[in-house]
C-alpha cells in the first residue's frame, strides 16, 4: 500500500469482493484487446469509493459513508446516546468527493489514451474510527460511538497510488473529505426537509 496500478495481477482479489475484482479485470483485458485490435481509444480508470450528494442512504444497503451520515442524524434528531458501528475502527480507506470523480472523467476522456489502467482517488487514507468521528461532530451527534468488535472490519486497508492520474492527465482531488462530508451532510438534510414537506 498504497495500491499502484502495476500491482493489478498479483494475486487473487481480496475475498469479500473477489468476484467485482474479477469482473472488473476481465474488462481491463477487453478493453486492452478492443484497442489492440480494433483501434477503439477505451481507457481505464480504477476509481476509490465515491460519495455525496445523492448517494443511496438506505441503511441495509449503502456504503458506509452515507450510512454514517444517516445514523449520525437521526441519532442527533432522536437524541440517542450511541450509535453502533461495525468493527473496531482500525481498518482505513480512500474515498473520493463526487465531484472530483466526475472532473477526473472528465479529463481523462480528453486528454488520457493509453490502454494502461489509472487510479482515481484523493491520495488520502483514513480510518473507519476518525471519519466516522468527524461525520458525527459534523452532523451534531455528541453522543457514543460503539463500535461492535462481533462485526467484521473488513479489508485492514485500503488507499491508492494516485501518482499516474496526475502524470497522464493532471489530475488531482480538490475537495477536503472534511469539505466532502460537510456538502454531503447538507444535501442529505436539505433532501429530508423537501421530502417531509412533500409528504
Amino acid at each position: 500500500m498504497p495500491f499502484s496500478e502495476d500491482d493489478l495481477w498479483l494475486g487473487y482479489p481480496e475475498e469479500t469482493n473477489a468476484p467485482y475484482g474479477v469482473a472488473k479485470k476481465a474488462l481491463l483485458v477487453q478493453c486492452q484487446a478492443y484497442r489492440e485490435q480494433y483501434g477503439l481509444n477505451a481507457i481505464y480508470l480504477l476509481p476509490v469509493n465515491l460519495y455525496g450528494p445523492r448517494d443511496h442512504f438506505d441503511l441495509e444497503s449503502s456504503h458506509v459513508i452515507p450510512a454514517l451520515i444517516r445514523k449520525c442524524i437521526e441519532a442527533a434528531a432522536n437524541g440517542a446516546r450511541s450509535v453502533e458501528i461495525w468493527g473496531d475502527g482500525s481498518a482505513t480507506r480512500e474515498f473520493l468527493y463526487v465531484d472530483d470523480a466526475a472532473r477526473a472523467i472528465v479529463a481523462a476522456t480528453r486528454e488520457y489514451d493509453g490502454s494502461e489502467p489509472v487510479n482515481v482517488g484523493s491520495g488520502e487514507e483514513i480510518s473507519i474510527r476518525d471519519l466516522a468521528q468527524t461525520i458525527a461532530e459534523l452532523a451534531g451527534f455528541r453522543g457514543e460511538l460503539a463500535w461492535d468488535n462481533s462485526r467484521p472490519n473488513g479489508q485492514p486497508r485500503r488507499c491508492l497510488d494516485v501518482t499516474r492520474a496526475e502524470q497522464e492527465f493532471g489530475f488531482r482531488a480538490a475537495t477536503t473529505m472534511r469539505q466532502g462530508l460537510q456538502q454531503t451532510i447538507s444535501w442529505y438534510l436539505a433532501s429530508r426537509a423537501a421530502m417531509r414537506v412533500g409528504s
